[in-house]
């Protein structure tokens, strides 16, 4: 007997068991178990889920202690073997677990209750006689039957052979989406007894019932049957009521997409346009790891360059991931690739429901699709023929994952390609400062596109100085000139983006005769007032309050609400324009499903003269009808205590300018901000990146901050304020006693917010520019907090790239 050992990485995030543990493979399941398929084993008193990382033939566990594998889960791998080594290099990466690293590469699905569902291809005959009984009259059967009559070689045989599939049918809470259909009775001898027993004078019953005899068995929508036989629903209903059919209900996928597509054409490119697309082909051909950075002006056709360069992998045979930010230009994205590519494309992201996500890792898996749109999960989309990876916007923080494991899509996307010896477009406007330090040093190579694709100008911006117009008396959120900008763009039939960086009505709750801000009583942060719920609510840990009548402190009523946010700009819009239809976006108007989708479809169809929004408006929107754009706050992001501010800042006005005039029609921008002199503003207003650049390397040199040095972030935290100090400082002195004299350590401070969910927060940062033994001593840190921190309550997390600190 052949010996048979699966190494397992068992589903149980601790340190002790971060490791593969061997179990036997019964000799009936040898031929079955494959390389990253998931498990069942024994673990301690009970079975857990793993996934087989390696077959071997030899263990150094004796035989009277090794255990067998309790359940094989599946009979195709859901990893292919680039994943399993993809996990192996996040865990050293992003100092996390295994088993997070190989989690996060597979659907929610996968890990929620599902069952498995086996879908005959073709005809019944085509299927080994032994599986045959099993599959009921819809061409479908349980798994779980295969499983205990012992025929799972034989439906792994039928898997390969294409004459079966197996899906897992997601256990959704919420109702599983069902249509009525029309099963006719297979008797096909009970058909024509029910027909003779019809009176003459019922010709409509006679001739559907002769009609079904022709079809026993088939399933039918109720419109098709009445179309077909042109009969009405009541003399259907009769039909059914005799026996001749019967209603059922079917489960249907949910499709993602929620509208059809209107097919289009490659457009010609621009010299520019033409040269960067040349040497990213050039890559492709001669299967280069390179990776590109497409540095284009907003407006210059940065997304041709995209689609033009997927189409070459198309025609090598290749697939293609394509990573955006936000969820809110997914919609807008996915509809320009599937107006070229049609079903090739898949769309990853998390408004999917959990069956909808699975559906569509499923066609990827399957080889079903060729091309992927989706947000930074995307990235783990399990191709197996990678062309080219491209990050859209790749200065956002929002491809950087802030739970373990603590990756950066950009860092995944460059190792994939890597593996697949292919191209990688990192492209923005305004690329991180990281990135184009690499791109000037030939790490990476620099793609520029300054020409707008239509050779239309850049908008037009003017800087409004708040300062001068609380000096004239104007105490609006509006400057007068941007008053006047939307009155004519309303007169003229045209359409404004208003941008404000917040959302909620007001920012803070404070009574204005003791100073008391009303905060939450779980983190140290003030809480939001929403005006539509009348309630503060705080966007850390969800607590929501009534709003308070008198002052908690000082029961004085003088208590009023200060800041600005969304609602708070849309209840003076329609005081200053009554006329204007004005639609919100942000946080509170997007929390259900494909609620992006329809504001920005209703607002492309001309619904709305004016679209109000956070953040998600300031990117990839293009409307032809768009000639204005107010930035009501450039100043909210500007003094937030973080040393990218100035870079966020000036990469946000430049974006969100970007908007304006991308048609024929000329753009124009206001922004309006408190220190118009800052750098980040002014070089914002001709987008000029490079001089910012300059600027802000100086600044960052002088501050010893990224891209000069590398920095990592120790945070600890404990329900007491002392533990939490102490705990920290112990972590502080550990590092320093164990690092190199080259390294800074600064801290133990406060976290920026020193409180979240009731739990106080602690940290150090480090700051390197080469330091070798850095990972050798986290880990035996991370072996510390475990072994012992982590009996007293401690959490310790180390973020190796934190994107804020």
């Amino acid at each position: 007997m052949t010996l048979v050992v699966a190494q397992v990485i068992v589903d149980v995030a601790a340190y002790p068991v971060d490791r593969p543990f061997d179990y036997l493979v019964p000799e009936e399941w040898h031929a079955l178990i494959e390389v990253g398929s998931r498990v069942k084993v024994p673990f301690g008193p009970r079975n857990v889920l793993g996934f087989v990382v390696a077959l071997q033939h030899d263990t150094e566990v004796p035989m009277n202690k090794i255990k067998p594998v309790t359940q094989v889960l599946d009979i195709e791998p859901v990893l292919t073997e680039e994943m399993l080594e993809m996990a192996k290099w996040l865990k050293q990466q992003t100092i996390c677990y295994e088993i997070d690293a190989l989690q996060a590469m597979l659907p929610s699905a996968l890990r929620a209750k599902y069952e498995k569902i086996v879908h005959l291809c073709g005809e019944i005959e085509d299927v080994p006689k032994p599986l045959q009984p099993f599959f009921n009259r819809n061409g479908k059967a349980d798994f779980k039957n295969f499983e205990k009559a012992g025929l799972l070689h034989e439906l792994k045989a039928a898997v390969k052979d294409g004459f079966v599939t197996i899906e897992n049918s997601v256990k959704q809470q919420g109702a599983v989406k069902e249509i009525r259909k029309v099963q006719i009775n297979q008797d096909r001898k009970k058909l024509e007894k029910i027909e003779s027993e019809i009176s003459k004078r019922a010709q409509k019953q006679k001739q559907l019932v002769q009609w079904m005899a022709e079809r026993p068995g088939q399933v039918f929508l109720p419109d098709e049957v009445c179309s077909e036989t042109g009969v009405t629903m009541a003399v259907l209903q009769v039909v059914i009521e005799k026996g001749a059919a019967a209603f059922i209900k079917e489960e249907v996928y949910r499709d993602p997409f929620t509208k059809d597509i209107v097919k289009t054409d490659f457009l010609k490119l621009t010299d520019e346009q033409e040269t960067a697309l040349s040497a990213i082909t050039g890559a492709m051909d001669a299967q280069v790891a390179e990776t590109f950075l497409l540095q284009g002006i907003t407006g210059s056709g940065k997304t041709e360059v995209y689609l033009q360069a997927i189409q070459h992998t198309l025609q090598e045979g290749k697939e293609s991931i394509v990573l955006v930010p936000e969820i809110s230009l997914t919609p807008q994205m996915t509809e320009r690739f599937r107006s070229r590519f049609g079903e090739l494309v898949a769309v990853m992201h998390s408004g999917l429901s959990v069956g909808e996500k699975y559906d569509e890792w499923r066609k990827v898996q399957q080889g079903k699709v060729k091309v992927v749109v989706g947000a930074r999960s995307a990235i783990f989309a399990p191709f197996g023929n990678l062309g080219l990876i491209i990050l859209d916007e790749e200065h956002e923080s929002t491809y950087k994952q802030e739970d373990s494991p603590r990756y950066h899509a950009r860092d995944v996307a460059i190792w994939r390609s890597e593996y697949h010896k292919c191209p990688v477009i990192l492209g923005s406007a305004t690329p991180s400062l990281e990135s184009f330090a690499r791109a000037k040093k030939g790490v990476y190579t620099l793609l520029t596109l300054k020409k707008r694709a239509m050779n239309q100008n850049l908008p037009t911006v003017h800087i409004v100085d708040m300062r001068e117009e609380l000096k004239l008396g104007n105490r609006s959120m509006f400057s007068i000139q941007l008053a006047d900008a939307i009155r004519e763009r309303l007169a003229k039939k045209e359409q404004t983006v208003l941008f404000l960086n917040r959302r909620g009505y007001s920012s803070f709750v404070l009574c204005r005769d003791c100073g008391t801000v009303v905060e939450c009583p779980n983190c140290d942060i003030s809480l939001t007032y929403h005006r539509f719920s009348e309630k503060l609510k705080c966007h850390y840990c969800g607590h929501e309050e009534y709003v308070p009548e008198v002052c908690p402190e000082c029961a004085s009523d003088h208590i009023r609400f200060f800041g600005t946010g969304t609602q708070k700009v849309e209840e003076e819009l329609h005081k200053l324009f009554p006329e204007a239809r004005v639609l919100r976006m942000d946080v509170d108007t997007t929390n259900k499903k494909g609620a992006h989708e329809t504001i920005l479809d209703a607002f492309g169809r001309g619904e709305a003269d004016i679209l109000l929004g956070t953040q998600m408006i300031a990117k990839g929107l293009d409307f032809p009808n768009i000639t204005l754009v107010g930035v009501l706050s450039a100043d909210t992001s500007l003094h937030l205590p973080d040393y990218r501010s100035a870079e966020r800042t000036f990469q946000l006005l430049t974006q969100v300018s970007g908007r304006a005039g991308r048609h024929e029609k000329a753009g124009e921008v206001f922004v309006q901000t408190y220190t118009p002199e800052h750098y980040a503003i002014e070089l914002s207003k001709e987008q000029l990146y490079e001089p910012f650049y300059e600027r802000e390397m100086y600044v960052r040199r002088q501050a010893n901050y990224p891209p000069y040095y590398y920095l990592a972030l120790i945070q600890v935290s404990h329900e007491d304020v002392m533990m939490a100090a102490e705990y920290a400082a112990r972590a502080s002195e550990y590092l320093r006693a164990n690092l190199s004299f080259n390294v800074s350590i600064i801290g133990p401070t406060t976290a920026s917010i020193s409180r979240l969910q009731n739990r106080y927060r602690y940290q150090c940062l480090i700051k390197y520019k080469v330091e070798p033994k850095l990972i050798p001593v986290l880990l035996q840190l991370i072996k510390l907090y475990r072994s012992e921190w982590i009996k007293k309550g401690i959490q310790l997390t180390i973020d190796l790239d934190p994107s804020m600190i």
